[in-house]
């Protein structure tokens, strides 16, 4: 959605989306964050990967940027969107960087959001 886009749709009166939780990325200091965490900009967007055969977890969520795994939704966090995933609903949803902190330890670094989309 452009800038435009959202400028109109809260004119009209309706969010082009909201947030429902936000958290750090579970696991930053164990994936390749580091390889991309320089070109990590807030609001950029992140992909959202159920992994179901996840031997620790099958309700886990991995977290991408470019391609790059980043590390996960935490646990905590994950059977609702593990579930909408699994019933075809990903695209509901949308993940942003919300802020970076490169003083932060490794495991707070990089805070996100998830957000409904708008599908009217």
């Amino acid at each position: 959605m452009s800038k435009t886009d959202v400028v109109d749709a809260k004119i009209k009166g309706f969010e082009p989306s909201r947030r429902l939780t936000s958290f750090h990325i579970r696991g930053f200091q164990h994936w390749d964050g580091a390889l991309v965490f320089g070109d990590i900009k807030v609001g950029d967007s992140l992909d959202l990967v159920a992994e179901t055969d996840n031997p620790y977890d099958p309700q886990a969520v991995a977290v991408y940027f470019k391609g790059t795994k980043l590390g996960y939704v935490p646990a905590s966090e994950n059977e609702l969107f593990s579930t909408m995933f699994y019933f075809g609903h990903a695209d509901a949803f949308e993940a942003r960087v919300m802020q970076i902190d490169p003083e932060a330890d490794t495991w707070n670094q990089v805070r996100m959001g998830i957000y409904v989309t708008d599908a009217r």
